[in-house]
């Protein structure tokens, strides 16, 4: 379900189509071709916009929760062992860890994408996803490269704010390659058979990028990443991305090893491994339920932004100012509530208690408390705004109402620009490009 308003977070201003449908099509699928993106048949016809003091709202809070999700997962125990174990990690993500546990927790969070949608009372982050092979970099870069040729005048001016998302991200590798003190080589690591492509394009517009503007950038299968450290040392590439997950490189038999070698061969790989732990829905639990630590003014932060959110386990919580047992609170109470494993992505392992039988959602409360990995999640009814769409085999753009999830970049601490993901005719639900054909846009101020 979907909640319209009139008046709403999103302010009233709309960008009108700059070209004619056909064009603005053409033009986007073009920027984006071969990287792996799927065809879609709903895109948009012009950038999001929204007020500037929305957009600046978004990355204060970003940034602020942030650093609570770092705090808090950090504080789950003293090393990486223990944190493992408190984590119920699967045997998979005890891999890629740096020897230095210190490295390892100061870079984890270079890159970070919360997913957000405006609620009845504005944003309301339903998690953060934290890690080097986040999507939306890329995307976004390629909306944008479309929209500016769209929209800019004779001076090459736009009518819209925008951060650029590779240009914040080369800030951010010139930083780090100052604080570690190393050469400004990057090496970035990924592979074509991940994009399920044979163009290593995803990866080469972004390596481009960097080097049309003096920082080095090489693109690394894992079969050739020994070059990037098994060389004299002028050759060397210190630092890099790791764009990459571990779960996709193991369902496409991907050896891991060549990233341990480089690892140990001192190629720093940011978003470390730490990040899983920042990542993981459960810490989202820990700090919605709130820390003995925390400030009253960062509870009032998380009790803004944050949507209600449990561990899942055989005991009791809170709901507001009373207590309640949360497994039965949970059976109870499906239609107002979402359960989602401590690890997935692209919408995998959500259910929603509105859209389940109530038999399926007990079931899955059941299964949930044996593994002590899932959340439990108030279900926040998102509010729309108008867009203006373009569709295939329609030659006028037409507006509609869409309720997107919008996932504000942040790279190093810098905003680095908002990705919007969004059905296009209007419908909701688990939103995913890859798995459900979702629209995707940019959002820029105004």
């Amino acid at each position: 379900m979907i909640r319209s308003t009139v008046d709403s977070w999103f302010g009233g201003h709309r960008i009108a189509p700059a070209a004619a449908p056909s064009t603005t099509r053409d033009l986007l699928r073009h920027e984006i071709r071969d990287t792996g993106w799927p065809h879609q048949p709903l895109l948009p016809a012009a950038p999001l916009a929204i007020p500037r003091a929305g957009y600046a709202e978004l990355y204060r809070a970003t940034r602020a929760l942030l650093d609570l999700v770092r705090r808090v997962a950090l504080e789950t125990a003293e090393t990486t062992e223990g944190r493992l174990a408190a984590y119920g990690m699967p045997d998979s993500e005890r891999k890629l860890f740096v020897a230095d546990q210190f490295t390892e927790e100061r870079y984890a969070d270079c890159v970070a994408r919360p997913d957000v949608v405006i609620g009845p009372d504005g944003p309301k982050f339903l998690e953060f996803n934290v890690s080097g092979a986040l999507g939306g970099p890329v995307e976004t870069h390629c909306r944008l490269q479309a929209w500016r040729k769209l929209f800019a005048d004779a001076e090459g001016r736009v009518p819209f704010g925008f951060h650029e998302p590779f240009a914040v991200r080369e800030r951010m590798f010139r930083d780090l390659s100052t604080e570690l003190g190393v050469a400004p080589r990057l090496a970035l690591v990924g592979s074509a058979r991940d994009q399920g492509v044979e163009s290593t394009r995803y990866f080469d517009i972004e390596a481009d990028y960097y080097n049309s503007r003096g920082l080095t950038a090489t693109f690394f299968e894992p079969e050739d990443l020994h070059t990037a450290w098994d060389c004299p040392e002028p050759l060397r590439y210190p630092l890099g991305l790791r764009n990459f997950t571990i779960p996709d490189w193991l369902d496409l038999d991907i050896d891991l090893d060549p990233v341990q070698d480089a690892l140990d061969n001192g190629v720093l790989l940011v978003g470390t491994q730490t990040s899983t732990f920042l990542a993981s829905k459960l810490t989202m639990g820990l700090l919605s339920e709130g820390r003995p630590w925390m400030s009253s003014a960062e509870r009032a932060l998380v009790e803004r932004y944050l949507p209600w959110t449990r561990i899942l386990a055989d005991r009791r919580s809170t709901r507001g100012d009373r207590g309640v047992d949360l497994p039965q609170y949970t059976v109870d109470n499906r239609e107002r509530l979402v359960l989602k494993e401590g690890l997935g992505m692209s919408g995998k392992q959500v259910l929603i208690g509105e859209r389940t039988s109530p038999a399926d959602w007990e079931s899955a409360v059941r299964s949930a408390l044996v593994t002590g990995t899932s959340i439990v999640q108030e279900f926040i009814t998102p509010h729309t705004t108008r867009a203006w769409m373009t569709a295939d085999g329609v030659d006028e753009a037409y507006e509609v109402d869409i309720a997107p999830v919008l996932g504000p970049l942040l790279f190093g601490g810098r905003p680095a620009g908002i990705f919007a993901r969004f059905y296009g005719d209007g419908t909701a639900g688990i939103v995913s490009v890859m798995g459900n054909l979702a629209a995707d846009n940019v959002v820029v101020w105004v």
